[in-house]
């Protein structure tokens, strides 16, 4: 049985590490709240660490699901003295390119593997291991950890060298900005036109306009309800790193940075934890 740990529990990672005990891996898991690393052991099957050195001393594959990069990297540094010699660590965080070059440089020198592996499918998508999962880095390095992944994943896809996984991320969070903005509007022009809503999504969602977006959120954010995962103070930080790296590369991201002061001002609003969905309260609150 492969020895993996897993480091972060939060709602990404909690049910993504309980897939990979369900699958039968030997899983380790730390948090840095050791009551949810606790109930976690009380869910599934799998050892608890009380520090990232402890998790990761005897594990063939280290996955990570933090919150930004300094989280990595302070969880990489207190980890770095116990890593196997020939161990993988899969970072599931949504961070910069920047910090996965460097953590993969890094690594190589003491003879460990670095994948950055953002994912895409929110909470749900975790919780029902059918996740989207972007990965940078050496080829076989992903191919060695692709089994772990398939256990929580619909789709595990090698993008290209270090830092391309989380590029992808930046690719997949600039497409949602924009379509959620836009289902904020075209749900809004329903409501102030009287149409029925329901009926509107019945006639449109077969057509062009049709979206996971759509599918998943139109009738929940008709009516006012935003508490379904993934949260506006991430898409900040995600909108966040994008805008960085256009900087860099000199991309022309304009909506995007648009709708990214759209999201401030929903946290302005007391929105940061609501979902990213809460994009039509800017046009619902001024009514």
């Amino acid at each position: 049985m492969k020895k993996v740990s897993f480091l972060g529990l939060g709602v990404m990672g909690y049910p993504m590490a309980g897939w990979l005990s369900k699958n039968d891996f030997d899983v380790t898991v730390y948090n840095r709240s050791a009551a949810k690393a606790e109930q976690w052991a009380k869910d599934y099957s799998g050892r608890v660490a009380n520090s990232p050195d402890e998790a990761v001393r005897e594990a063939d594959i280290v996955f990570m699901c933090l919150g930004d990069d300094p989280d990595v990297a302070s969880m990489i540094e207190k980890a770095a003295g116990a890593f196997v010699q020939g161990a993988i660590v899969v970072d599931h965080t949504t961070a910069s390119p920047a910090l996965a070059r460097r953590l993969h440089d890094e690594l190589a020198e003491l003879g460990v593997g670095f994948v950055d592996a953002p994912v895409s499918g929110g909470q749900a998508g975790a919780e029902n291991g059918k996740l989207s999962v972007m990965c940078g880095g050496d080829g076989a390095h992903v191919e060695l950890a692709r089994p772990a992944m398939d256990a929580y994943a619909a789709r595990v896809v090698h993008i290209g060298p270090a830092g391309h996984g989380q590029l992808c991320k930046a690719v997949n969070q600039i497409c949602i900005a924009g379509v959620v903005q836009g289902l904020s509007e075209g749900v809004h022009f329903a409501s102030r036109s009287g149409l029925d809503i329901e009926k509107v999504l019945e006639a449109i969602s077969g057509g062009a306009a049709q979206s996971w977006q759509m599918e998943n959120r139109a009738a929940t954010m008709a009516k006012d309800e935003f508490e379904f995962g993934f949260a506006v103070d991430w898409m900040r930080k995600d909108l966040r790193i994008a805008l960085n790296e256009a900087r860099e590369n000199g991309a022309r991201l304009p909506i995007t940075a648009l709708i990214d002061q759209f999201y401030a001002d929903v946290q302005a609003m007391d929105g940061g934890r609501w979902d990213t969905s809460s994009l039509i309260r800017r046009l619902t609150d001024i009514d």
